[in-house]
């Protein structure tokens, strides 16, 4: 008996019902991609949740978006941080709004780090847009495969 799993990462590929170590091999390879997908997507929702509430009320957030040259967009911003980590737990209900939500948060930190390479942030400063950046996209990624 064999029973067709579906494509994750690009790959599709049949799983036999036998104990075969190639049975063995693929289920981890799915186990494995299925939990850093869920790690990511809580990882990256709760810190959304957080920078988004910090951007809305935080006097220092105030500040550093006057520094950027973008303190009108403040609350703007974090708005949509924050409901881009409500549309990444919604997402596990429905799958169109974590496409979207992962997307959209990606672009956010894309735009963060042309932000901040355009005032001469440090490396140190930039590394978590950077990180956030690649978890969305990674979420995103599997997200439509």
């Amino acid at each position: 008996m064999t029973w067709r799993m579906e494509p994750m990462m690009g790959m599709g590929f049949t799983i036999s019902d036998d104990r075969s170590p190639r049975r063995a091999y693929h289920c981890l390879f799915v186990t494995t991609m299925q939990t850093a997908f869920e790690i990511a997507r809580a990882l990256s929702a709760v810190a959304f949740l957080f920078y988004g509430v910090v951007c809305l009320f935080s006097p220092r957030m105030e500040v550093e978006f006057q520094r950027y040259g973008l303190a009108r967009y403040r609350l703007l911003v974090g708005a949509l941080e924050f409901l881009g980590a409500t549309g990444l737990l919604v997402g596990y209900f429905n799958r169109p709004v974590l496409i979207v939500a992962a997307a959209g948060l990606a672009l956010t930190m894309l735009m963060g780090i042309a932000t901040r390479i355009r005032v001469g942030d440090s490396l140190v400063q930039t590394l978590p847009a950077i990180v956030l950046l690649i978890m969305n996209a990674f979420v995103l990624g599997v997200a439509i495969t």
